[in-house]
């Protein structure tokens, strides 16, 4: 991913919930690429430049956003149970189904721009149906993450001791060695 001058430098492990953060601003630009094309691109091959963005995409999303569900659910949520009361292990619980919602509409997407980029077109059905699971996800992770940065996230910081957020940095740190 290209740097850009005076931008804010992604978080480290010594700061897992920025971590988080940063990661939510990759999911919403690459959703941003699966969207636009899907919008912009109908009827028509997709250029060389959208067939390269749109499979960055689609690979990110393999590869950071598994392993953003992953931090989420196997080292933030489990600590944070210990900390909160029914209607906030609801809210996790929600995360929990929206991330498996999200699996299978990123699924969806992507057998649709393999359709696309190795047919050169996308029949009109099949370009309706990849609309709705672009703007399908484009909700649930509106929601999804406003969510975890207002209310989770936030409690994490809250609740979580500084040996707490340490042991979670490192399981990142593991889960991208």
């Amino acid at each position: 991913m290209p740097v850009q001058i005076g931008a804010k430098p992604d978080s480290g492990f010594d700061d897992p919930i920025g971590m988080l953060k940063d990661c939510h601003r990759r999911i919403e630009h690459f959703l941003h690429i699966l969207c636009v094309v899907a919008e912009r691109a109908q009827g028509r091959a997709l250029s060389g430049e959208e067939c390269s963005a749109v499979n960055a995409a689609i690979q990110y999303f393999h590869a950071g956003g598994r392993r953003h569900n992953a931090d989420e659910e196997e080292s933030l949520f489990p600590r944070l149970r210990d900390y909160i009361d029914s209607a906030a292990i609801a809210e996790i619980e929600h995360l929990e189904a929206d991330h498996r919602a999200a699996e299978q509409l990123h699924a969806l997407v992507e057998k649709l721009y393999d359709a696309w980029i190795t047919g050169g077109r996308l029949p009109q059905e099949a370009n309706a149906q990849l609309l709705s699971a672009t703007e399908q996800l484009r909700h649930l992770y509106q929601a999804h993450i406003a969510l975890e940065e207002q209310q989770i996230f936030q409690r994490a910081s809250e609740l979580l001791d500084k040996t707490a957020i340490s042991a979670i940095g490192e399981e990142f740190r593991r889960r991208r060695a």
